[in-house]
């Protein structure tokens, strides 16, 4: 039987899947995967039992394709689902993995900016003392902040960029706005990035499959520019970080490098506008169910 994807409802109307997913679930559908609605603000505040109220009972392995999930949220999802005798082939682990930067940082150290990170709680940015004693190891120079899974990259010089990370005065004041922009939605803790310099190719999103490469589109942030990676070096750490569905965005350095500026998980990110969906879906649908992610994910 084939997987089932689980797709947010429209808030609106929530017979229907929301518009932003539409082209996703015809795309699902032209390549043989079943679909099935879920609540995704009730899965937000809490009511995961709620949220997958709509999902059949006894469906089997199932993909979710959605908005963004907290990774706590993420797992009582899966337990609800559970429940339902719903398997998500993406287990809670491997989604946290995938999705937040101390999970894939270490396949990924070759070929990605130099990265230092500190748990912290919405509303509690750490202070100097603390940010200069995790900024020592990347030596200074400029920096990014960011949080497990998001930066705050349209406030640059507000709430992103530190010219100098050696400057703690102006790395706590940055931090301390990120963290207050970021508010409920922090993300883990506050992670400080070694600045890298890429050319403005844009960047590539590779969606990887069962650790396949299965499409490469634009990144969403940049729809009109969409750059051909080399992934030679990439491919190799994609499989040594064991999950089913990630995607990675790449740009080149301006050194002619290749790099990783982030991994996700494939089930929460986003196509760019025009993107063709069918590729992965085709992927998603022809994956070897028999698979167990709890072992794919080592």
């Amino acid at each position: 039987m084939a997987p089932v994807i689980l797709f947010c409802r429209d808030p609106l109307h929530p017979r229907r899947a929301d518009p932003h997913f539409a082209e996703d679930v015809r795309a699902a559908r032209e390549a043989g995967l079943r679909t099935a609605l879920l609540d995704h603000d009730a899965l937000l505040a809490g009511d995961a039992g709620g949220a997958v109220r709509g999902v059949p009972r006894g469906a089997g392995d199932a993909w979710y394709r959605g908005w963004m999930v907290p990774s706590g949220r993420y797992a009582e999802l899966a337990g609800a689902l559970a429940a339902r005798e719903v398997t998500l082939l993406t287990p809670p682990d491997a989604y946290r993995c995938a999705h937040e930067l101390p999970g894939w940082y270490a396949a990924f150290t070759s070929v990605t900016p130099a990265s230092v990170w500190l748990p912290a709680g919405p509303g509690r940015a750490p202070g100097a003392p603390e940010l200069a004693a995790l900024a020592a190891p990347l030596g200074g120079g400029p920096g990014i902040v960011k949080d497990f899974v998001k930066s705050r990259k349209h406030e640059w010089h507000e709430a992103c960029y530190v010219p100098d990370l050696a400057d703690t005065d102006r790395l706590a004041a940055v931090v301390a706005r990120f963290v207050e922009l970021q508010d409920a939605f922090l993300a883990g803790g506050v992670v400080l990035r070694a600045f890298e310099r890429f050319t403005g190719a844009g960047e590539a999103r590779v969606w990887w499959v069962d650790g396949r490469p299965v499409l490469v589109t634009a990144h969403p942030d940049h729809p009109d520019r969409r750059p051909e990676p080399a992934l030679d070096a990439v491919a190799p750490l994609v499989a040594a970080l064991g999950c089913r569905f990630v995607t990675t965005d790449l740009a080149r350095r301006e050194d002619g490098e290749w790099r990783v500026v982030e991994v996700g998980d494939g089930q929460v990110s986003d196509l760019p506008r025009g993107a063709a969906p069918e590729p992965l879906f085709r992927a998603l649908a022809s994956a070897d169910t028999a698979l167990s992610a709890d072992t794919a994910h080592e």
